[in-house]
C-alpha cells in the first residue's frame, strides 16, 4: 500500500497542479509560471533527499507532482504560441523528447546510485530551467492579451529574427484579440459551449486515451514487470530508456511531415500490438508454457509499447490541446485538460498492482482493449492540424 501511495500521490499533486495551472498561467505569464513551478518542484526534490520518515517522503513527491502538473500544462501552451506554423508540431514534439531523454537519464543514473543521490540531482534541471527563463522571451499572444503592445512587439520580432518580416504575423494575432476582447468573460460552463465544446471533447478524450493505455502502469513499475517475467529488470529498464529516445526523436522529426492525425493512430494501434504481447507473455508463465519465450515476449512487447508510445500519443495529445484551444479559453481549457490527464496518470499508477496481483494477463489484456477504442475515437474525432494558423484551427472546428 506504501509503494503505490508513494508511486501514485505524485499524481494527486499534478491533478492539483492542473487545476490551477490555467489561471497561474494566464496571470503571472507563461514564463512566471515555469519559474514558480521549478522553485516548488526543487522544494520537492530536497524534501525527498532529507525524508528521516514516510510522511516527509510523500510531501516531497506530492510537491513534485504540483510542479509538474503547472509545468505539463504551460510547456506545450507556451511552445505552440511562440512557434511558427510550419515548426510548431517539431518543437512541440521537442518538448516530448526533452522529456523522454530527462526519463531516460533516471533510469541509467538510477541502475548505479542510490534513491537520496537521485532525488537531489532532479534538482539540477529545476536550477537550469530557473535560470534559462531570464533567457527567452515571453508569449507574445499572452503579451498582446495583456496590453503590453510594445513588448509584444519586442518578443514576436526576438521570436522570428531582426529581419523578419512579422507584419502579417502581427496583424493576425491583433485582430483575433479584438474579436476575443467582445467575449464575456469565460466561464467553466463556456467551455461546453457550441464554440468549444469539440476542442473539449478532442483534447479531454486524447488524454484520457494516453493514460488509460496503461503507460504509467508500465513507466513507474518497468522494473516489476522485467521481474515478473523473469528478464534482467537493469538491462530492461536501459533498453526502455534508449529506445524511447530514439523512436520520440524520429516522432519529433515525422510529426510536420506525416501530420498528427496519422502518427496517432499508428501510434494507438502499435500500443494494442505491445499490450497483447505483454499479456501473452503472462499469460504463457501463468499456465507454464513455453517458459524460455516468456521473458522475450515481455521485453519484446515492453520495447514495441514504449516505441509506439513515443512516437504518438506521449507528445500528440499535448500538441493538439495546444492548438485546438482558442486564446480566451486556453487557461481554463487546458487547466482541464491537464487534470483528465493525472487523474487518468493516478487511476492507473494505483491501481497496476492490485490489477497484477488480480491477473497478470488480463492487466495488459484490458489495457489492449483500451487501446482498440483509442484507435476508433482517434479515427473519427480527431481532426488534422498541420501547418495551419492556430486561428484558422479555431474557426474550422466551429464551422
Amino acid at each position: 500500500m506504501q509503494y503505490s501511495v508513494f508511486g501514485s500521490i505524485l499524481t494527486i499533486g499534478a491533478m492539483l497542479g492542473a487545476i490551477t495551472a490555467g489561471r497561474i498561467a494566464d496571470l503571472l505569464g507563461r514564463k512566471g509560471a515555469m519559474r514558480l513551478s521549478s522553485v516548488i518542484c526543487s522544494a520537492g526534490w530536497l524534501a525527498i533527499y532529507l525524508a528521516k520518515e514516510p510522511m516527509v517522503l510523500y510531501l516531497g513527491r506530492f510537491l513534485s507532482g504540483y510542479s509538474i502538473g503547472i509545468i505539463s500544462y504551460v510547456v506545450p501552451m507556451f511552445v505552440g504560441e511562440i512557434s511558427p506554423n510550419k515548426l510548431r508540431g517539431a518543437l512541440s514534439s521537442t518538448n516530448q523528447l526533452s522529456i523522454v531523454i530527462g526519463l531516460s537519464a533516471v533510469y541509467v543514473i538510477g541502475a548505479f546510485v542510490g534513491w537520496r543521490i537521485l532525488a537531489l540531482l532532479g534538482v539540477v534541471p529545476c536550477g537550469l530551467l530557473f535560470l534559462g527563463l531570464f533567457f527567452i522571451p515571453e508569449s507574445p499572444r499572452w503579451l498582446a492579451m495583456n496590453g503590453e503592445e510594445e513588448e509584444f512587439e519586442a518578443a514576436l520580432r526576438k521570436l522570428r529574427g531582426k529581419h523578419a518580416d512579422i507584419s502579417y504575423e502581427r496583424s493576425t494575432i491583433q485582430e483575433y484579440l479584438t474579436i476575443l476582447q467582445t467575449l464575456p468573460k469565460v466561464t467553466f460552463l463556456n467551455l461546453f459551449d457550441r464554440s468549444n465544446y469539440r476542442a473539449v471533447i478532442i483534447s479531454v478524450g486524447l488524454m484520457a486515451f494516453q493514460q488509460f493505455v496503461g503507460i504509467n502502469g508500465i513507466v513507474f513499475y518497468s522494473t516489476e514487470i522485467f521481474k515478473s517475467a523473469g528478464f534482467n529488470p537493469r538491462l530492461g529498464t536501459i533498453l526502455f530508456g534508449v529506445l524511447q529516445v530514439g523512436v520520440t526523436a524520429g516522432g519529433a522529426l515525422l510529426i510536420d511531415r506525416a501530420g498528427r492525425r496519422p502518427l496517432l493512430m499508428m501510434s494507438a494501434s502499435g500500443l494494442l500490438l505491445g499490450n497483447l504481447l505483454i499479456a501473452f507473455s503472462f499469460f504463457l508463465k501463468a499456465h507454464s508454457v513455453a517458459p524460455t519465450l516468456v521473458p522475450n515476449l515481455a521485453i519484446l512487447g515492453v520495447l514495441v509499447y514504449i516505441a509506439f508510445f513515443s512516437i504518438g500519443m506521449g507528445a500528440g495529445p499535448w500538441l493538439i490541446m495546444s492548438e485546438v484551444f482558442p486564446l480566451h479559453v486556453k487557461g481554463l481549457g487546458g487547466g482541464l485538460v491537464t487534470l483528465m490527464n493525472w487523474f487518468g496518470s493516478w487511476v492507473i499508477s494505483y491501481t497496476f498492482n492490485f490489477l497484477m496481483l488480480w491477473s497478470s494477463h488480463g492487466t495488459f489484456f484490458l489495457y489492449a482493449f483500451v487501446c482498440l477504442l483509442a484507435t476508433i475515437f482517434i479515427y473519427q474525432m480527431v481532426p488534422e492540424t498541420k501547418g495551419r494558423r492556430l486561428e484558422e484551427i479555431h474557426a474550422s472546428l466551429n464551422s
